[in-house]
């Protein structure tokens, strides 16, 4: 069946994104097709679009989440039922209609979170759920700085590092932006468009500075990043928003107090069905009891997916943005 999808055709800018006819076959064995009713706007769709992230072969369709319904099942696929209600952020294809997908990819979305929550908390929430479970487990009395804290993912990280108990030092933009970072549970904001964030960081935290780094900035605030660290600290990397870090050496690191540097990403973390269910579970637990909110910036038709990409490069979005198809 044909249905309409953004597809990219060529490397290059936002123009690259064409609103075209592409055909939907059946599932096969073990896949299943899915309508989608949201889909998820990311960072890593640009980077995939201008090449930062090479893309499996040209054309193809960008887009990594997405929450929809099923309405077709190949064969051998038993967890699943024509008209279940379930979201993903594995691979690429989402900025589609319809598509058809492999069922090990799919969880089922709650019936107490929206098509446009599922769509817009998936990569976005399990990248947060990893990097404050997994990549440093963050506990009560921790000291952590998020970067552009409120963005998708850094309110998430202030969220739900305010219900685990460690104090949140969040960098923003604008006065707009620390409004929304304290209201997440940032504790300090610091609008590094007017302040050093390294100064201030050293400032509020009486020169002891922070057990971790989320950055998902990068270049433009990897390199300060690592001067808010103490000794022993961790400095997560785990965006390009400003562009891919230069290259360092590691007795920088040795330098800076023998920290520890890492740029996980969410692919290996969901590696096998059982843990995408169950980094799943833990995020869709944490929604459902209120510890973290899913808000939106705006729902922007599928059509207008350039403009939105637009806007979330120019860094001029908060919280998440879907488009609707």
């Amino acid at each position: 069946m044909t249905v309409k999808a953004i597809r990219i055709h060529k490397i290059g800018g936002p123009e690259v994104l064409q609103f075209e006819d592409v055909e939907v076959g059946s599932p096969k064995a073990g896949e299943v097709r899915i309508r989608h009713h949201a889909i998820g706007l990311n960072f890593i769709d640009i980077y995939f679009r201008t090449g930062l992230y090479p893309a499996p072969q040209l054309p193809f369709i960008p887009g990594s989440e997405a929450a929809g319904e099923v309405v077709a099942l190949g064969s051998g696929v038993t967890q699943l039922e024509v008209g279940d209600r379930v979201a993903y952020c594995t691979g690429m294809g989402a900025y589609t209609q319809e598509r058809v997908i492999e069922a090990r990819h799919l969880v089922k979305l709650p019936k107490a979170i929206s098509y446009e929550q599922g769509a817009a908390m998936m990569l976005k929430g399990l990248t947060a759920q990893y990097l404050l479970r997994t990549t440093f487990r963050v506990k009560k009395g921790d000291v952590i700085l998020v970067h552009a804290a409120a963005g998708g993912v850094g309110l998430l990280l202030c969220q739900w590092a305010f219900a685990l108990g460690a104090t949140v030092i969040g960098t923003v933009s604008s006065p707009a932006k620390a409004k929304l970072a304290r209201k997440a549970g940032a504790r300090h904001v610091i609008d590094y468009s007017k302040e050093d964030f390294v100064e201030q960081v050293k400032k509020i935290t009486k020169g002891a500075k922070c057990d971790v780094v989320y950055d998902g900035v990068g270049k433009a605030t990897f390199l300060g990043s690592l001067d808010c660290l103490k000794p022993l600290g961790t400095m997560v990397t785990f965006g390009n928003a400003s562009g891919a870090v230069d290259p360092i050496s590691p007795s920088l690191l040795t330098q800076k107090g023998s920290l520890f540097l890492t740029r996980p990403t969410l692919a290996n973390h969901v590696a096998t069905h059982e843990d995408l269910v169950k980094r799943s579970r833990e995020l869709f637990k944490a929604v459902a009891s209120g510890i973290i909110k899913i808000d939106m910036h705006s729902r922007v038709p599928l059509a207008d997916a350039a403009k939105a990409q637009i806007a979330l490069a120019e860094r001029a979005t908060t919280a998440a943005t879907v488009l609707i198809p």
